[in-house]
């Protein structure tokens, strides 16, 4: 049964959970029967599964997308551009919603490139680009980047940060109890944000390598959106309330979003103890009310809230 897939906003992908396309139970978890919570699933056959087994996973996933009708966002990561041209090629490929491809620089974006323009629907899909290779640390290599993806014309839902493979190049890896901006990545997300956002890319957040340890992984949820990122990568079913805890929305952010949208707002205005400027909170107040649609507010911690002319 093929599914007509719509397009994808970025705030809706949540925690992304990387599934390796070898599982058995792909199905069960693309239409939501397993991991009921989880928005957006990515069927990974890069890094999560060894390269003997890659036919076995390009099997497996040509043998779940018959079944794959349901609502939840479905994407697979190919290993490089010629498994992409294979999965492009599978029947009903577009009961996914797109594709998220590794290990993107200036240099290789082209064949990518190449195989989706010689794919009678490779542009039909949204397709995430994923930062991890040492051209990261880099800002003007970025900025290429970003300049040939703009050019390209590619539907790009976000730009995921590889923050295992970023460390990898130096000789790091993740510690316990330590968010990512106690790290190299700290000043790396940064850059990324920089380049990227003011030209209408999202950008996706790094994973957090412990499972068992909620506190940190919220502490650097909502570090992630101060930083301004959408979306962050899960490595297991148990860190995704964690993660979507920290989407939750501020009561207190809710109203000053319709204050500053509303019609007949002034120029400046007070609300509490915080300025307004709808010029220049305008784009915050509408990404703030999406993001309470999707995830919910959280109580108001000050039911006095009064507006005043600044």
């Amino acid at each position: 049964m093929q599914v007509v897939t719509r397009a994808v906003e970025a705030i809706e992908l949540g925690a992304s959970l990387y599934v390796p396309a070898t599982r058995p139970d792909l199905v069960a978890i693309g239409q939501g029967r397993q991991i009921p919570n989880l928005r957006s699933v990515i069927y990974c056959c890069e890094d999560s599964i060894k390269a003997t087994d890659l036919p076995l996973a390009l099997d497996n996933l040509k043998t779940a997308l018959p079944f794959l009708t349901q609502p939840r966002l479905r994407f697979a990561r190919p290993r490089n551009p010629d498994v992409l041209e294979a999965m492009l090629q599978l029947p009903l490929i577009e009961n996914l919603h797109g594709f998220v491809l590794p290990k993107v620089t200036a240099s290789n974006l082209g064949q990518y490139l190449k195989v989706l323009r010689h794919s009678s629907n490779g542009f039909t899909f949204q397709y995430m680009i994923t930062v991890e290779t040492k051209e990261a640390f880099s800002v003007g290599k970025m900025e290429r980047l970003r300049d040939l993806l703009l050019a390209s014309e590619l539907p790009v839902l976000s730009i995921r940060i590889g923050g295992n493979d970023l460390l990898n190049l130096l000789s790091l890896r993740r510690q316990r109890g330590m968010v990512a901006y106690q790290t190299p990545l700290g000043l790396v997300i940064q850059q990324l944000v920089n380049v990227f956002k003011p030209y209408g890319f999202s950008v996706a957040a790094p994973v957090y390598d412990f499972t068992d340890d909620p506190e940190t992984l919220i502490s650097e949820a909502l570090l992630d959106v101060q930083y301004g990122l959408v979306g962050k990568t899960a490595i297991h079913p148990r860190q995704i309330a964690s993660i979507e805890a920290a989407y939750q929305v501020r009561a207190e952010d809710v109203i000053a979003a319709r204050a500053i949208l509303a019609p007949d707002a002034p120029a400046v205005f007070r609300i509490g103890d915080q300025m307004c400027e709808p010029a220049t909170h305008h784009q915050w107040a509408k990404s703030i009310l999406q993001q309470a649609r999707i995830y919910g507010e959280l109580p108001a911690r000050n039911t006095q809230l009064e507006e005043q002319h600044a």
